[in-house]
């Protein structure tokens, strides 16, 4: 293959030194290594502690692509509209002890790192997608939030406990939504199951529920446009944008559950936990210029309930521009963070989701946060002193806050660099945008026709977020990740 062609190999390269420009291990160590040689089959269970579930029909459903498969779901239903929800997440703490070395390399980087040209995990492969990854015909230990949704939505009672499980179909997103949504057939890995289908639909149809009740309390309908690089062989093709969907929803909605169920058994426990927060928006002002100029009217103090309204409103009647919308409220609430909560002092909500109480648990393979709370939980189970203080968890959370906003620092250079390279020989071409950032660092712009994001350089006095403008693509910088536009 041509050199110039070869655009994988070179984004792999942007991807290793933007990895160590950031402070992060990209390869793990020999100790780890002579770590791993050691595991060489799942965890085991002798029965006495944990249940065996293996007769539920546990599925999961996550990316075409994924093989680190942190959690399965399973439904039941029970009188008066009431149905039981169960997710079982990957007990990877069975395998992965804490101060070993391959736990160093988990808590260092904190989180699996997703590029355009490769992922490079927070575990080993062979632990992530094979050993603690709840695969297909194999039985996996696990630890499970049970919950009973009410017909309304609500949340009856939850509990956690850790069962052997086992996986009976191995789904994708996009294959699962297209049947529900009455456009295609039963996916062939769902007829294979006997009563699967009728297990997915009633799991479509409570997370709608949770969902619907969720907004109503205040929880945002937000809706970005998450975009992949399709290779031809080694070369970019086009740039593939991966929209939401209701097998997404069902995913979105147990695992947002569940985090609430695990973070409210800790606190009642006494154990300290990481909690995920989103604070109320900083730049409240500026939301309710952005809805003034979509038609629509806030109050002049932070109301999730009201901002809600509105977003339901604008993504029923413009469905195609909501998307920017979307961008527009997510840039001005800011960040979410990590921080440490101790029994009896009450941490931050997080805005977006409309919950006073939350955490991150249910992807142990992925994030350090989730294997943290796995740790506590199963402490708490056994009635065994925390397994991470208060105050070892209060400086946790700001490397874990830390950490993760590098990660989306590679991840986001790297996808630019991938843009660019698509879009190398197009400089000239004009754009339709809209402003997604506004800062002293500089003023940045989602063009509509490609799903790209670049910097304005010429032109950008008076711009602020949310505005729509029309710019010229004046250059691009592969290595650097840079897309430049003037504004016409």
């Amino acid at each position: 293959m041509n050199k110039a062609h070869d655009h994988l190999t070179r984004l792999e390269e942007i991807a290793r030194r933007e990895m160590l420009a950031r402070e992060f291990f990209p390869d793990f160590s020999d100790e780890a290594k002579e770590e791993l040689a050691h595991l060489r089959a799942p965890a085991k269970t002798d029965g006495s502690d944990a249940r065996d579930l293996r007769d539920l029909l546990w599925c999961s459903i996550d990316n075409d692509d994924s093989l680190d498969l942190d959690q399965l779901t399973a439904a039941e239903d029970l009188p008066d509209g009431k149905t039981r929800i169960r997710v079982a997440i990957a007990d990877v703490d069975a395998l992965v002890d804490r101060g070993t070395y391959i736990d160093a390399h988990a808590l260092h980087n904190t989180t699996s790192i997703y590029t355009a040209a490769r992922v490079f995990p927070m575990l080993p492969d062979k632990l992530s997608t094979n050993l603690t990854s709840l695969n297909p015909d194999a039985d996996r230990v696990s630890v499970v939030v049970e919950m009973v949704i009410n017909a309304d939505g609500s949340l009856e009672e939850g509990t956690v406990y850790r069962a052997l499980v086992r996986n009976f179909a191995k789904l994708a997103y996009d294959s699962v939504a297209v049947w529900l949504d009455g456009n295609a057939d039963v996916p062939d890995a769902v007829k294979e199951v006997r009563g699967l289908a009728e297990s997915l639909l009633l799991q479509d149809q409570t997370a709608n529920t949770m969902m619907l009740l969720r907004h109503e309390h205040g929880a945002l309908t937000l809706e970005t446009i998450e975009v992949k690089p399709v290779f031809d062989e080694k070369t970019i093709q086009s740039l593939e944008r991966q929209k939401k969907n209701r097998a997404r929803s069902i995913i979105e909605e147990f695992m947002i559950a569940a985090n609430t169920v695990t973070a409210n058994f800790l606190t009642n426990h006494g154990y300290p936990s990481v909690r995920r927060v989103v604070r109320e928006p900083d730049r409240w002002d500026r939301i309710v210029e952005v809805v003034r100029e979509y038609g629509g009217n806030l109050p002049g103090h932070p109301d999730a309930v009201a901002l809600q309204e509105f977003l339901a409103r604008e993504k029923q009647e413009h469905p195609q521009t909501f998307p920017d919308v979307s961008l527009t409220i997510i840039k001005l609430i800011g960040s979410g963070e990590y921080t440490a909560e101790e029994p009896g002092h009450e941490a931050p909500g997080h805005f977006g989701l409309a919950a006073s109480d939350y955490t991150h648990s249910t992807a142990p393979n992925r994030r350090y946060p989730d294997l943290i709370i796995q740790r506590q939980l199963k402490a708490a189970l056994e009635n065994w002193e925390p397994a991470y203080s208060f105050e070892l968890l209060r400086g946790l959370s700001h490397h874990l806050t830390d950490k993760e906003d590098d990660a989306q620092k590679v991840e986001r250079t790297v996808g630019k660099a991938a843009a660019a390279l698509m879009l190398s020989d197009r400089i000239g071409e004009t754009y339709g945008g809209i402003i997604t950032g506004a800062s002293d660092k500089g003023t940045w712009v989602r063009v509509l026709s490609v799903p790209v994001e670049g910097k304005i350089v010429r032109g950008a006095g008076g711009l602020d977020v949310g505005q729509r403008v029309r710019v010229k693509l004046v250059s691009v910088d592969v290595d650097r990740g840079y897309i430049d536009f003037q504004v016409i």
